[in-house]
C-alpha cells in the first residue's frame, strides 16, 4: 500500500479529476426511491454541470429534492461529492458551459438535452486506501480546506 497523500496532493488530484474525467455516478432519490446512474459532466467555475432531458428520472428527482451525491473514480481511488442541484433551462445556461461541454463530450448538448443540472458542491471527500480515510475531507460547507485546517474525521 502506498503512503497516504498529503492534503495538497489530494486537492490537486481531485481538481485534476474534476477537470479531466468525462463521466461520474449521480445518486438522487424521491419518495424513498433511490436512483443511481452514470452520466457525463463538465466542471466549470467550481460547479458540476450535467446535460439532461426534462423527462429523465434524475432530473425529476432533483427538481423535487435537490440533494445529490456524485462519485468519480474507482473503488480504490474515489472522490465523493455531496451537493445541491438546480435544473437550469438550456437558454439560461452560461454559453461557456455549453462550449466546454461540447468540446469535452464531443457534441452540443443542445442537440438532445433541454436543460443542464448544476451541482454546487458542499462536501468533497477523496481517498485511495484505508490509510487515507483520516483526512479524506477536502471541502466542508462549500469551502475547500487547506493544509492548516484539520478535517475533523
Amino acid at each position: 500500500m502506498a503512503a497516504p497523500r498529503s492534503l495538497a496532493q489530494r486537492l490537486a488530484d481531485t481538481r485534476a479529476r474534476l477537470e479531466n474525467d468525462v463521466d461520474l455516478w449521480i445518486a438522487s432519490a424521491h419518495e424513498d426511491q433511490p436512483w443511481l446512474v452514470p452520466i457525463s459532466f463538465v466542471w466549470w467555475e467550481g460547479e458540476i454541470w450535467i446535460a439532461s432531458m426534462g423527462g429523465a428520472r434524475t432530473q425529476r428527482n432533483l427538481t423535487a429534492s435537490p440533494v445529490v451525491r456524485l462519485a468519480l473514480g474507482e473503488l480504490r481511488d474515489v472522490v465523493i461529492i455531496d451537493g445541491r442541484a438546480e435544473v437550469e433551462p438550456m437558454d439560461r445556461t452560461p454559453k461557456k458551459v455549453l462550449e466546454i461541454y461540447a468540446e469535452k463530450q464531443g457534441g452540443d448538448p443542445g442537440a438532445w438535452a433541454d436543460s443542464l443540472i448544476r451541482v454546487r458542491p458542499r462536501k468533497v471527500q477523496a481517498w485511495r486506501e484505508s490509510n487515507e480515510l483520516d483526512g479524506r475531507h477536502l471541502m466542508r460547507d462549500g469551502r475547500w480546506l487547506d493544509e492548516d485546517e484539520p478535517d475533523g474525521t
